[in-house]
């Protein structure tokens, strides 16, 4: 039986954790002891606590986040309830990094890691099990892409790190709250460790770095290790790379090696949050000189990228017409048609017409330890207090807008980012030009005709549309 066993609950099947891989790879010599155990959050909970009850661990970690911390304090209970032998428990993870000291969760906890977790659960761990040990930065990590299986590689995400932390201190962010900066992974064997999962048949890269595109030389050198890799593989092994990048950096030497993607190999995740000026000043928002559309209109001219690109409703000082103007200016730079570019532009192979794109409008939530909370009487904000902390409304949005915007998201992922009826689409949403307005009156329609926004049938959503 293992001594220490390290579980999740995780969003999907497809998304492993990377953070459970890195906590066994660096547990030195206890790293034979350890089992990592995994599950999808739409799991009865039967089929969590069982493997759980049958391994009999010493030591339990678990590791919380936002999206499973019901579900995490519904297991802790069940299990409390169940075990033989209790086995010391110890929490860790982004949620728990920032909760304060009397949430629930922490009744069923014995340890709680804040913070990065490789030094701090190994020390942990040597001090339980046997003598001292850890480690102390990045560079002296472990790397655990060994522990993904083959299963892994070929059917779900890959999630990889060349660099950790954030330099930007935007206040809704848990990133800038660690107070240790961007440091980065030694970058030669960081690049063998993806030559050699590609080699093992990875399909799909999601890299975890908060803003990749921060050092350019670094980046470029990573895009054109993948760009080799690629053209090795041609049609026997495509793979695709996701980064996720700020929109104000990107010089002609980053530019280069992103129109050389071809088609489905890259997704680019460009964070815009909001157009209004003062707004991002409110909450120290980097960016906001105009940069961003002249990035986005470049990504949608010149490369194949996939983007997705992200706004926040309900920040602070921000009504429903400044966020539906920023919707707009959004949806008119990622649906423009691609313009003649200058003489003597390398293009990646087929640069078709018109590249896929996503824009997901999201909703405000009050982190654990942000600072967005300082905006709280002087803006009227108003959260729920359970996860995942969204904000309910302000003195800018009531809650009855907040409730459309929510519905408007909905609406939208299923129709248009999903777009299940591509043939409906350029007459319901013209390219180039306003649609928040008009689709929000539609999603308002669509929710009281059907009075729910999740479980449509297709066929009648289509005939809804028609």
């Amino acid at each position: 039986m293992p001594d220490i066993v390290l579980a999740t609950i995780n969003a999907k099947w497809i998304h492993p954790s990377l953070a459970l891989r890195l906590l066994k790879a660096n547990l030195g010599r206890l790293q034979a002891s350890c089992e990592i155990l995994e599950f999808a959050i739409r799991q009865p909970l039967g089929e969590k606590t069982g493997p759980i009850l049958a391994a009999r661990p010493r030591l339990l970690g678990l590791s919380v986040s936002i999206w499973n911390h019901k579900a995490t304090l519904e297991l802790l209970e069940s299990l409390s309830r169940e075990w033989e032998e209790k086995p010391i428990v110890v929490l860790g993870g982004p949620e728990v990094s920032w909760l304060p000291s009397g949430a629930e969760i922490f009744r069923y906890a014995d340890y709680v890691i804040r913070g990065e977790g490789e030094e701090s659960f190994r020390a942990l761990c040597y001090r339980i099990f046997c003598e001292p040990g850890a480690v102390s930065d990045v560079g002296a990590i472990a790397p655990a892409y060994h522990l993904y299986t083959d299963e892994d590689l070929k059917k779900k995400l890959v999630y990889v790190e060349a660099s950790r932390g954030c330099a930007y201190s935007c206040e809704f962010c848990q990133g800038p709250l660690s107070g240790k900066g961007v440091r980065e992974f030694p970058l030669e064997p960081f690049l063998a460790q993806m030559g050699t999962l590609i080699d093992r048949g990875a399909r799909t890269f999601k890299f975890l770095d908060r803003s990749f595109n921060l050092n350019i030389a670094r980046a470029k050198r990573i895009m054109e290790f993948f760009l080799e890799r690629l053209e090795t593989a041609k049609q026997e092994r495509p793979f695709c790379v996701h980064f996720e990048m700020v929109p104000f950096r990107f010089p002609e030497e980053l530019r280069k090696p992103l129109r050389r993607f071809p088609a489905g190999s890259l997704r680019l995740e460009v964070g815009i949050q909001t157009f209004n000026p003062q707004t991002a000043a409110l909450i120290n928002r980097a960016g906001g000189s105009g940069g961003e559309m002249e990035t986005l209109e470049f990504l949608r001219r010149e490369t194949c990228a996939i983007v997705h690109a992200d706004l926040i409703a309900g920040l602070p000082g921000e009504d429903l017409a400044s966020f539906g103007a920023g919707f707009d200016r959004l949806w008119q730079a990622l649906s423009a048609v691609r313009r003649q570019s200058p003489p003597g532009t390398e293009f990646p192979p087929g640069l078709p017409p018109s590249a896929p794109f996503e824009i997901q409008p999201g909703i405000l939530k009050c982190l654990p330890g942000t600072a967005i909370a300082r905006h709280n009487e002087t803006h009227g904000m108003r959260y729920a207090p359970q996860p995942p902390y969204e904000v309910m409304e302000t003195a800018s949005l009531s809650a009855a807008e907040l409730g459309r915007i929510k519905n408007f998201a909905r609406f939208w992922e299923i129709i248009v980012n999903r777009n299940p009826f591509p043939d409906m689409l350029p007459r319901l949403l013209p390219p180039g030009q306003p649609v928040f307005d008009n689709f929000m009156l539609l999603s308002d329609r669509l929710l009281e005709n059907f009075g729910r926004n999740w479980g449509i049938d297709r066929k009648e959503l289509g005939e809804q549309l028609g």
